[in-house]
């Protein structure tokens, strides 16, 4: 992995998507801040964009110094908006939505070939959205052996179907370096609407055989590329 004498910005901001809560980087955190990292993983509380993008806002102001912006799925349109902050030099985008300015990750969800997980979805009595316990082991996180499975679905944290509506005013995106890690075996958001994505950010791109959650099951890649993000 990359010395920490290379990194240009040393915070590293990380948000999780939805079905997943802070301890979805627990295996990145130890990689980065073995680099010499500062790391702070937000606690989104997926009850609304707008509270969504207040929570990546707080951190940020708390952070000594520049910063590199991670997103990892529904977390890509709250980097996308939150990374406008002129603190933030860098972003990073995992297996994420990346909508535009007017754009929604629901918006662009619409738009996309159907994903085989839209099948495991449930909504409750409140329009919080949550997977089954076989979509997360046959098409969120299938690449995880089956008792990390149950700790992925247990701790998945479920999204208001609202917050998926939320739309950018402004794309970061536009106005700073961009990364986006792809992965090949993604049920979720299809590699193909990956691509396409990152071709419209004329991102620098990777890719991963993996599935929706590279973070849990090629933890090594996707903190190299973090790093290669702040180098």
């Amino acid at each position: 992995m990359t010395g920490a004498a290379s990194h240009s910005v040393s915070n590293v901001i990380l948000v999780h998507g939805a079905w997943a809560d802070g301890s979805s980087w627990a295996k990145i955190i130890p990689l980065l801040a073995a680099s010499g990292m500062t790391l702070t993983a937000v606690q989104l509380p997926l009850t609304s964009f707008e509270a969504d993008v207040a929570a990546v806002g707080r951190a940020i102001a708390r952070a000594q110094g520049d910063v590199v912006l991670v997103g990892h799925s529904y977390a890509g349109a709250v980097i996308g908006q939150a990374g406008n902050d002129p603190k933030v030099k860098r972003l990073v985008y995992i297996d994420a939505f990346a909508p535009d300015a007017g754009e929604s990750a629901g918006s662009l969800f619409a738009q996309f070939e159907a994903a085989p997980l839209n099948d495991e979805i449930r909504p409750d009595a409140e329009g919080f959205l949550s997977l089954t316990s076989r979509g997360v082991a046959t098409l969120f996180a299938q690449d995880l052996e089956p008792a990390e499975q149950k700790v992925v679905h247990a701790t998945q944290g479920p999204i208001n179907g609202a917050a998926l509506g939320g739309t950018l005013t402004q794309a970061a995106w536009h106005s700073r370096p961009t990364f986006y890690l792809i992965g090949e075996d993604d049920q979720a958001i299809l590699r193909v609407e990956q691509e396409r994505m990152a071709a419209r950010m004329n991102a620098t791109i990777k890719r991963v055989a993996s599935s929706h959650v590279p973070m849990l099951s090629h933890p090594v890649v996707v903190a190299d590329f973090i790093l290669q993000a702040a180098a």
